[in-house]
């Protein structure tokens, strides 16, 4: 009964070391999701890039001054990615809601990347006024 007490506690701690290597490494691939303020913030850092995900048209229609654009539903998203940015600064990414932002930061995490991710996308970031480029 007490080796298999032993084997039962040597298991759980190498499940625990585990567990928490896994949760470094996820950190290491991604910031998170961010509200408006917080973003505009973040991007004014030179060891930032930001990413522009919509398509080509809402990109002229108005966007983040510095913003690359790359369309995620592109079949070619990922190696246009990968060519363009540099790995080691962290992206920010944003969308027209931030559902499309979302997709991209799990290719781009796959890829990699480290991310951020802007919640409510450029129609939150337009309702707090911020500054927008055409």
């Amino acid at each position: 009964m007490k080796k298999l007490s032993s084997i039962g506690i040597k298991n759980g701690i190498v499940v625990c070391l585990m567990g928490a290597i896994t949760a470094c490494k996820s950190n290491i691939t991604t910031v998170g999701d961010v509200d408006a303020n917080k973003f505009e913030k973040t991007i004014q850092s030179n060891q930032i890039q930001l990413l522009d995900v919509r398509t080509d048209k809402e990109y002229s229609e108005g966007h983040i001054a510095s913003a690359k654009n790359i369309d995620v539903l592109q079949d070619n998203f990922a190696e246009k990615a990968v060519a363009t940015l540099n790995k080691k600064k962290t992206i920010a990414v944003y969308c027209r809601s931030g559902k499309r932002s979302a997709k991209a930061c799990e290719i781009l995490k796959a890829k990699g990347f480290k991310t951020i991710n802007l919640l409510g996308g450029f129609l939150d970031w337009q309702a707090r006024g911020k500054a927008v480029e055409k």
